[in-house]
């Protein structure tokens, strides 16, 4: 059985308190956070964009650039009392409302 969102955030709870000591403050994750954003970005504009790897630069993996920013992200969560899996699905209800026909007459998307 797959971990629910709130199973992961209640396990990086549990890793924080214990391996971590404790919480960053917010700011210091919220910085965290831009930084591991860019860190994927610039991972995505070499692979996926125009940029190219430099000769000495190592690979790193997307997929643990992605779960860098999905860790900070829930360490926000914990500290705000954000449950990440109930407001994802409020957001995905919103864009289903807003956006029902937006994007299928968008001729950019055609």
């Amino acid at each position: 059985m797959q971990k629910s969102i709130a199973d992961w955030q209640n396990e990086v709870d549990h890793w924080i308190k214990t391996v971590g000591v404790k919480y960053f403050s917010e700011l210091t994750n919220t910085a965290i956070l831009m930084e591991e954003v860019g860190e994927l970005a610039r991972i995505m504009a070499r692979k996926y964009g125009d940029q190219s790897f430099k000769n000495e630069e190592t690979h790193t993996h997307l997929a643990d650039e992605m779960a860098d920013v999905l860790w900070v992200l829930m360490c926000l969560a914990n500290q705000t009392g954000v449950n990440l899996g109930e407001a994802l699905e409020k957001n995905i209800e919103k864009k289903t409302t807003r956006d029902s026909e937006r994007h299928k007459n968008n001729p950019k998307l055609q």
